[in-house]
């Protein structure tokens, strides 16, 4: 069993004053494997007045300060990959293969380019005749994900300390147990009591109580589109800025010149990461029709090799979804899909083979998928890709930006030029050329119904600072 019983609130793990837990199941066999406290407004209220009481002495850290902190966090985090890696793995159902470099390496490479970000960021610029301040926005309320439960901590957390913001972080129900490790690493790193705060508990609860909160200066949610919309609307009632990393349903566009084995290949592998729970992933393949036929074969063949397996054996290429919930959900998008006449060729409805405990889905390409389908145009967060053909290049823009979403994407062609003319027409906020790397230090996050905001980067640590001008 692992768990506290306890908020960590002002530098110390603390009684929480709710009384009642949440319990946390392993995804890949439905074992009970820890517990936390059920949080609510009392736990809010503590956690944000430790914020606040923190928040003069952080803001006015100097910047060299603040980043030597944040270093101090990273080489914490660092030394307990395998430890990160093997909790995420017991709560997510991630296999080890991909909660070592990701879940657990993801967060170290971020938190170092924001220890360096806030060493070398210009806080203070000349204008003309005006002298212009880059400060801490204040009190940061910030309610993370399930699907990538330490990432979305350290991305949220990591820029608001560079900024010289203090917060208070409610994680997922789901997946509490690595946000604790957190709080234990951010303990041994040093920092000071208050600057960061832990609480956990149920949305509705917990989260509603930060979200609302008049101590709270920013809110910044990772989530669905539909919870990110009432957090905004409340948000908007206060006129409290807000932060909002949201839904996608991405578009990978195979141009008529590209390699198309590695094309599909490649985003096969983008959809099945993680078990298909990442907001990003290019759930939408668009190929030519005249090349359509030969890329659903590469599709099947390719996520055939996805076997579902035992998360903690190192050669599995996939595993659960999170919850039983999860599973019902994707389960009926894939039902649904049938009858409005897309084709399976690969998975479909169901649990795998020799899965009799576990929340497991059918690595799954639907065929035969229309613009107008609900599997081509909701979020199904899954292991399931759909393939639809496009008459030309403007018919590939108008189908891919022909979603409420614009999270991310992916164009290949034979030449980049081609590709990037391209991907400059799409309505989405970042866009892999050909595979390109992930880059920790580029802006991410959405156009449309995808969110507010950018993490990330520069850009992500100018959603903590506020301006303020002097003019001379």
């Amino acid at each position: 069993m692992q768990g506290y019983d306890a908020m960590y609130i002002d530098g110390a793990w603390r009684p929480a004053a709710a009384t009642s837990s949440i319990e946390v199941h392993n995804p890949a066999d439905e074992q009970l494997i820890g517990s936390v406290p059920a949080g609510g407004a009392k736990d809010v209220d503590a956690a944000v007045a430790a914020a606040r009481a923190a928040l003069p002495g952080w803001a006015a850290t100097p910047p060299a300060e603040r980043a030597a902190a944040l270093d101090a966090l990273r080489a914490v985090l660092d030394a307990r990959r395998d430890a990160v890696a093997a909790t995420v793995t017991a709560e997510l159902g991630a296999p080890i293969g991909f909660s070592v470099p990701v879940h657990a390496g993801m967060p170290v490479l971020v938190a170092g380019s924001y220890a360096r970000l806030a060493a070398s960021h210009d806080f203070l610029e000349e204008v003309g005749n005006s002298r212009i301040h880059h400060v801490p926005i204040g009190v940061v309320g910030a309610i993370t994900p399930w699907n990538y439960p330490l990432h979305q901590i350290v991305a949220k957390v990591a820029p608001a300390l560079a900024a010289g913001c203090t917060i208070v972080v409610k994680p997922a129900e789901n997946t509490p147990l690595v946000a604790q490790l957190f709080a234990d690493a951010v303990h041994e790193a040093g920092l000071p009591a208050g600057v960061f705060n832990l609480v956990t508990g149920w949305g509705p609860e917990a989260g509603e109580a930060l979200a609302t909160h008049e101590g709270v200066d920013l809110v910044s949610f990772t989530g669905s589109s539909a919870v990110g919309s009432r957090i905004g609307a409340a948000a908007g009632r206060a006129i409290k800025p807000v932060a909002l990393e949201l839904g996608g349903k991405s578009a990978n566009v195979v141009l008529p010149s590209a390699d198309l084995t590695r094309a599909v290949k490649v985003g096969v592998a983008n959809v099945m990461a993680n078990s298909g729970q990442t907001c990003s992933a290019w759930t939408r393949l668009l190929v030519d029709a005249a090349r359509y036929d030969e890329a659903v074969e590469i599709a099947a063949r390719a996520v055939a090799k996805y076997v579902p397996g035992d998360p903690r054996e190192e050669t599995t290429r996939i595993g659960p979804v999170v919850s039983a919930a999860q599973r019902a959900r994707v389960d009926d998008y894939l039902v649904g899909a049938l009858e409005e006449g897309a084709q399976a060729v690969a998975g479909g409805p169901g649990e795998p083979d020799g899965t009799e405990r576990g929340h497991w889905v059918r690595p799954t390409v639907l065929a035969e998928v229309t613009e107008s389908m609900t599997v081509a145009q909701e979020e199904i967060f899954g292991p399931v890709l759909t393939v639809l053909r496009y008459e030309d290049t403007d018919d590939a823009v108008r189908i891919a930006n022909g979603t409420v979403y614009g999270l991310a994407g992916a164009v290949w062609a034979a030449e980049e030029d081609e590709a990037v003319a391209f991907a400059r027409r799409l309505q989405t906020g970042q866009v892999d050329i050909n595979g390109g790397r992930f880059n920790p230090l580029a802006p991410f996050g959405g156009y449309k119904r995808s969110g507010i905001g950018r993490e990330l980067g520069r850009h992500g640590l100018a959603e903590y600072l506020q301006t303020q001008s002097l003019q001379f």
